[in-house]
């Protein structure tokens, strides 16, 4: 129970077998209350979802809505503010996929891929830093990836969004360290979620084999970091700093 008493907004929630599931079902059973932000999911499987949230003995609300939108994200760290008075934990786990060549990027997809994954952490961050400036605490982990350490073909959008994150995370630390905010990233490599599902079996052969340990990860062996940096003392020194759970793909 490393975060008891401690209040979690998560973004990109969802009830799936993504990201968006597994750090919830992490943080709750830690102990911690969640606001959980969700969007496009199947109708009544979220409400079980966050009811199932809820048997581990943690309060637990939910906000619908696309967080690429300043209002949703408004709204999500109000309704923090709002049930618990306070906003321990800021955890940005929302994110889309897609493969194209530069050349065949439509700019609506461009802004999109940006939206979803860069625009949305600026706007969950400027809400939330404010109210961890009050408090002289807090802990955003933003969900990074290798590939934005070091490209790939056909995916320039995803990859410049992924190293934006990056870029946009040291930024905040820097900013905010005086206040007791500690901001980092985690860049995993190629999990067996829904988005790896989505890409092409000639990519993933390709990246099997780039691998040091030859096997894509688990979902159950990234959470852990997010606890990590989330947790006192554990994490009480990291900040600005981009942890790589991506079976040797990049090495720092």
């Amino acid at each position: 129970m490393r975060l008891e008493k401690k209040v979690a907004v998560i973004a990109g929630a969802g009830c799936g077998n993504g990201m968006g599931r597994s750090f919830p079902e992490a943080f709750a059973k830690e102990g911690a209350d969640l606001v959980l932000n969700y969007h496009k999911q199947p109708s009544g499987q979220m409400e079980d979802y966050i009811e199932s949230l809820r048997s581990y003995g943690v309060k637990v609300f939910g906000l619908e809505g696309d967080i690429s939108q300043e209002a949703t994200a408004r709204d999500l760290i109000g309704l923090a503010v709002k049930e618990f008075g306070r906003v321990d934990i800021l955890l940005n786990t929302q994110g889309i996929t897609g493969e194209a060549l530069t050349e065949e990027l439509s700019l609506e997809q461009w802004e999109r891929m940006h939206a979803v994954h860069l625009t949305s952490m600026f706007l969950t961050c400027r809400y939330a830093v404010p109210i961890m400036k009050q408090q002289r605490y807090g802990r955003i982990i933003n969900i990074a990836s290798q590939t934005g350490q070091k490209g790939a073909v056909r995916l320039s959008h995803y990859a410049s969004a992924k190293a934006g994150i990056i870029g946009f995370t040291k930024c905040l630390a820097r900013e905010t360290g005086a206040y007791n905010i500690t901001v980092n990233c985690i860049a995993p490599g190629p999990i067996q979620t829904q988005m790896l599902d989505a890409a092409s079996d000639s990519w993933k052969q390709d990246k099997l084999a780039e691998l040091v340990l030859p096997r894509f990860g688990l979902l159950e062996e990234v959470t852990p970091t997010a606890i990590f940096l989330a947790s006192e003392p554990d994490g009480n020194l990291y900040t600005g700093q981009t942890l790589g759970p991506n079976c040797g793909d990049v090495m720092l």
